[in-house]
This record gives structure tokens, sequence and C-alpha cells, in this order.
């Protein structure tokens, strides 16, 4: 969109769903104000792929992490890697990370496990962290306060406003996209209004999570305007106050001075 300057905060561009085409979507979202895309690690042997297509476009930034729902992809060894991948490469943050209580047949134990483990990486290095929580707020917030990790974001944020505030009090931001553009999503329309811009952040995360309009094919973040769009509906402030203000509100909170290669 003319003019604006936004960031979205959660994207895998690096997977093969991109493959045929992903300068071209970047190039694209470069000509619509899409000015930088942060980019999560789910898998260990997924990270050298991931910095290596982040280190070939400056308007890509790494972020390592082990997502949950590959528990049985994991290895014990991780840690250390991670640990490893951190004070080489400087991530933007550590993500993506978190608790999946949807999937039955997670170990929660083995999640938490490796969850207190990548906030503990988190913490060492003072960097933030990319949340991936589903039907676990109340747990990951238990585990939140036990560390001294500096905020993040928690990603595609669907929870409570009580949860939602108990997030902004440790330092989080929460993370809004393609969900806000269905009718049918009352209760996030609803967190969108009451909470304050200072709180919301935009992602996509692509190619998941397509909005109304692209419902059924591969999300991308050339969409996230549209995504603001949606979220300006819901709100009382100008749309350019809400791309200003959610682009600050990321660059509060994530470690975009800090990434390296």
């Amino acid at each position: 969109m003319c003019g604006m300057n936004l960031i979205d905060t959660h994207a895998h561009i690096d997977v093969s769903a991109f493959d045929t085409d992903r300068g071209k979507v970047l190039e694209q979202c470069q000509q619509m104000g899409i000015s930088r895309i942060v980019v999560p690690g789910i898998m260990a042997n997924t990270w050298d792929r991931l910095r290596e297509i982040c280190a070939a476009n400056p308007a890509l930034y790494a972020s390592f992490g082990l997502h949950p729902v590959y528990l049985e992809q994991h290895d014990s060894a991780d840690i250390g890697v991670l640990a490893q991948y951190v004070k080489q490469h400087q991530p933007i943050a550590i993500g993506e990370i978190g608790l999946d209580f949807y999937c039955q047949a997670l170990d929660r134990n083995r999640q938490q496990t490796l969850f207190e483990a990548q906030l503990g990486v988190a913490a060492n290095a003072a960097l933030p962290v990319l949340l991936h929580v589903r039907k676990s707020h109340d747990a990951v917030l238990s585990c939140l306060r036990k560390t001294t990790v500096r905020g993040g974001i928690c990603h595609a944020f669907n929870g409570s406003l009580q949860q939602a505030h108990q997030y902004i009090d440790l330092g989080f931001k929460l993370g809004f996209g393609g969900m806000l553009t269905f009718e049918r999503s009352h209760k996030l329309h609803r967190l969108a209004q009451q909470l304050p811009l200072e709180a919301i952040v935009l992602e996509t995360d692509a190619p998941d999570m397509p909005g109304a309009c692209h419902h059924g094919q591969r999300n991308s973040p050339e969409y996230l305007p549209e995504y603001l769009q949606a979220l300006a509906r819901l709100r009382p402030e100008d749309i350019h106050k809400i791309a200003a203000q959610t682009t600050a509100n990321a660059e509060a909170v994530l470690n975009f001075a800090r990434t390296g290669t």
C-alpha cells in the first residue's frame, strides 16, 4: 500500500511452497510497502536453508526454533545446536517455539521440556521469542513467568482478553492475520477491538492460514495489506496510523538491528 511501511512478523517463506516464485513474491512485497518479513524456523535440519534464503534477501530476518508440532523430529542435541546457531548467526528471535495441546498425540511433558530449554537459550542470549500456542495459553504463561525472556510475539493469538493482558504484562505483542478477514471470527474481532493498538502486530503465517479471499490457496506475505485493512475495519484509528503503530510495535520487540548471517 502506497506510503506504508509494513512488517510481516511471521511467514515461512523458506518452505518449498515458495521455491518456484519466492523472488517474485518478495519483489511484489517491496512494491506493496512490506519492507521486512520475519521467517521462523521449525526444525534444526531446516535452519541452514532458512539462513541462506534470509542472507540472500535483506528484507528477510531469520529466527531459529524447534516447533512443538514436530516433536518427534527433534533430537536431544538440537538445543545445543540452537545455542551455537544463536552465537554464530545472531537471529532476530528464538522461534517458532511453544506448546500445542490441540494435537492430542503430542507428549505434553516432552513439549514442556523442549519449550523450557529453548526459553533458556533465548534468555541467555537476551532474545525475544516467537510463540506457537494452541489450547495451552495458561501453561505457556506459567513457563514464561519462570524465565527472564525479554518478551516477543504470541503468534496467531486467539486466547482470552485476560490472557492477552498477561502476555502484554510480560512484554509480548500479539499477532493478528488472515483470520480477521472471516465473518465468523467473532471472538477474534472482539479481541482486535478491545486490545490497545500498541499490543498488536501483523502477520500472515504464510503459506498457512490464508484469509477469506484466498481460502484453500497458499497464503503469502503479499496479502498482509488485506489483513491490515481487516484490522482497520474493526478499529477507530486511521489505517495509516494502524500501519505505523503495528510496525513500531514489531520494531520495539524484535532485534532487527542485531541480526547477522
